[in-house]
């Protein structure tokens, strides 16, 4: 009986290939269960060619590559950027779309990355020669979304396609100088075995598209879906190959939508974009503080305002705890916009070093307008509200708190405390509490013509027990 050839296993977080059959353990990224099965490749793909060959061999990507070079003879394009025209994007991007760079665009479904997308494209359109491909959208349902954008462009094709050599020949026709691709989990490559969004397609055709970019200088936008746990679908590789990496968050009941970066190969990560979701497509807030604290309820027990850093970009949200009595020993824990375990550590912080009795108290803490909050710079906010939720005591609705937490109570020192305090006087606030090892940073600002315009009084905490007093 002749041999059947065995099936390859990849691991849909990192793509590691295994011919030896299904494991339980990655043996490179330690996962547990990613391993899914694809048939081995044909024969006339295992000369190493795939998506890629079939991208030389519709006329792109030979120049890619090559012979070595020295570096100072090598050509840079890090100053060649697309400024998109959209600003919060731009902020993100580190200044604009670098000329011949992958860009991928991830988020959970109906958060808004294809309306970003389209709008993006229609912008572009005006002054460049715009691609978009759609592998789940018609002709007719693209004009029906970009009539109710306002999108309009002569520059801006639309395809309706999910084979990729066909894709190549429309490139190749129009050559195009931004190349939209909605979503790669749609697109498939006949060359490549296994279905659309399959590991080995995903990974080829990103490798394909990859190669097209670089040599022919053609900004590449890719959208990619995410799992459950909030992860780009596909294997882990993908990440790996594009320059840059964008998460587009928030919630789909709520109206802000946050643009984060976690890697970008030609600017900072520390950079996000807000963005509010309307009727008639996605809004630039140019003052997000402005907008999350808009409709915030005064002298009600449980609320504070935290100043955080965003990059560059300090902002002051709303922070709202809620702690009632329950039965012994069936006290729940809940946060939103605020880590798990972070709250969990500032309650027993609250408990042992001042006192509360909370261990039998349901406690509910939850950050207003669907931001999530990432940086300890919001501890003591955070204590401020669950100490007036405790108290029944409101705190006053013109203070803000910023400052992180240490396990025995102090209140630690946090960076650019001179940006938190310049955002706090510009917006009107007249008090701040903030931590007594940021006193000298912030002395500048004191002096400053902002402070002498905007008068606040500034309280330096060293410990939680000073907020009693």
């Amino acid at each position: 009986m002749a041999k059947t050839s065995k099936g390859i296993f990849f691991c849909r977080e990192c793509g590691y290939e295994s011919s030896n059959g299904w494991l339980g353990q990655c043996p490179a990224c330690k996962a547990w269960n990613t391993f899914v099965e694809a048939p081995a490749e044909p024969a006339s793909s295992k000369s190493g060619k795939g998506s890629v060959g079939s991208a030389a061999a519709a006329g792109y990507g030979n120049e890619f590559g090559g012979e070595a070079k020295l570096l100072m003879h090598a050509e840079s394009t890090g100053r060649e950027r697309f400024v998109t025209g959209i600003k919060e994007l731009d902020r993100v991007l580190g200044g604009g779309l670098v000329k011949g760079s992958i860009v991928l665009v991830s988020g959970d479904p109906g958060i808004g990355k294809s309306t970003l997308m389209l709008m993006l494209s229609g912008t572009l359109g005006k002054k460049l020669k715009v691609l978009y491909v759609s592998g789940e959208e018609s002709d007719e349902q693209i004009k029906m979304r970009a009539d109710r954008l306002s999108v309009s462009a002569e520059n801006l094709y639309v395809l309706a396609e999910t084979n990729m050599g066909r894709i190549y020949e429309q490139m190749r026709a129009i050559e195009p100088d931004i190349l939209v691709v909605d979503s790669i989990q749609t697109m498939c490559d006949e060359n490549v075995q296994g279905t659309a969004g399959s590991v080995s397609q995903v990974r080829e055709v990103t490798a394909a598209l990859m190669k097209i970019s670089k040599s022919k200088g053609i900004t590449t936008l890719v959208v990619g879906h995410v799992t459950k746990d909030g992860s780009i679908a596909g294997p882990r590789i993908l990440e790996h190959m594009v320059d840059t990496v964008l998460y587009f968050e928030g919630e789909r009941q709520m109206f802000y939508r946050i643009m984060r970066c976690v890697k970008n190969r030609f600017g900072s990560t520390n950079e996000i974009g807000v963005f509010e979701m309307t009727g008639t497509g996605l809004k630039e807030v140019p003052n997000p503080s402005g907008a999350f604290l808009e409709g915030r309820p005064e002298h009600v027990p449980g609320s504070a305002v935290a100043c955080v850093l965003e990059g560059t970009r300090p902002m002051l949200v709303e922070v709202q705890a809620l702690i009632s009595g329950t039965n012994p020993g069936n006290a729940r824990r809940m946060s939103t916009g605020v880590d798990y375990n972070r709250l969990s550590m500032l309650l027993a912080v609250l408990e042992k070093r001042l006192g509360l009795n909370i261990v039998n108290c349901d406690a509910y803490v939850n950050v207003i307008g669907g931001i999530k909050i990432d940086e300890p710079a919001a501890d003591l906010a955070i204590i401020s509200a669950i100490i007036s939720s405790v108290t029944n005591v409101p705190l006053p609705s013109d203070c803000v708190f910023f400052g992180e937490i240490g396990l025995t109570g102090e209140v630690r020192a946090v960076t650019h405390a001179d940006r938190r305090l310049g955002e706090i006087l510009r917006l009107g606030f007249k008090k701040c509490y903030m931590p007594l090892a940021n006193k000298q940073a912030v002395a500048a600002i004191e002096k400053s013509e902002l402070a002498k315009e905007f008068p606040a009084e500034i309280r330096y905490i060293g410990n939680i027990r000073e907020l009693k007093k």
